[in-house]
């Protein structure tokens, strides 16, 4: 298994901080957020990383190769910040054909992915999302879920009308076809490919 992590972007909700500064370089208990998801899936025992970076990519660089690492960390560039499903687009010649696992930078789990890991592979899932419940999932990409509770139905991005207050956290693991799924979708109303769409795709298409 391979790792995604995102660091592109503008930061404009977190402006004036990220005038100067890439977001996913913002320092929490001393050290840049983005250091917190590397070492997640290093944890997780994935030592190949590709970090997308977008308009401060020699800040990302600087700053993550200032530390060593162990894992080998490629940086893809993505431009313009087209969506999530989008960065996947543009790094697949660094994922190939192998799973992976997508995990946005400015992100901080408290007990890590290592059980996320074991559940997605244990389960065979074509796609393994994180949810989380949130007070305002107008803001978020939202779930809802079957009758039971195990499975996804349907999810939408930033609904007026949310079906649900499960939010996707930014965690995502994927088998190869997500590759397909985000080259059979369409830009949504922000121009964006968003994951939204793609994993929908996948359920749509009858995938686990």
């Amino acid at each position: 298994m391979k790792a995604l992590i995102l660091s592109g972007g503008y930061g404009t909700r977190l402006r004036p901080l990220t005038y100067s500064q890439q977001k996913q370089l913002i320092p929490v208990a001393n050290k840049p957020v983005l250091f917190y998801a590397i070492e997640d899936v290093i944890e997780a025992g994935i030592d190949e990383i590709g970090i997308i970076v977008g308009p401060n990519a020699e800040q990302v660089k600087k700053t993550v190769l200032s530390r060593k690492w162990n894992a080998k960390i490629e940086f893809i560039y993505q431009g313009e910040p087209k969506g999530l499903a989008h960065a996947i687009l543009v790094a697949k010649d660094f994922l190939g054909d192998e799973d992976f696992v997508m995990y946005l930078g400015d992100n901080i789990l408290k007990e890590g992915i290592v059980k996320h890991k074991e559940h997605f592979e244990k389960g065979n899932y074509d796609a393994s999302i994180l949810l989380t419940e949130v007070p305002n999932p107008q803001q978020f990409g939202v779930a809802e879920l079957s009758e039971d509770g195990k499975t996804i139905k349907r999810l939408v991005e930033k609904p007026k009308v949310p079906p649900s207050n499960l939010a996707l956290v930014g965690i995502y693991f994927f088998k190869p076809v997500i590759h397909k799924a985000v080259r059979s979708i369409k830009p949504s109303w922000r121009n964006e490919l968003e994951i939204t769409d793609a994993i929908q795709w996948l359920i749509d298409h009858g995938y686990k």
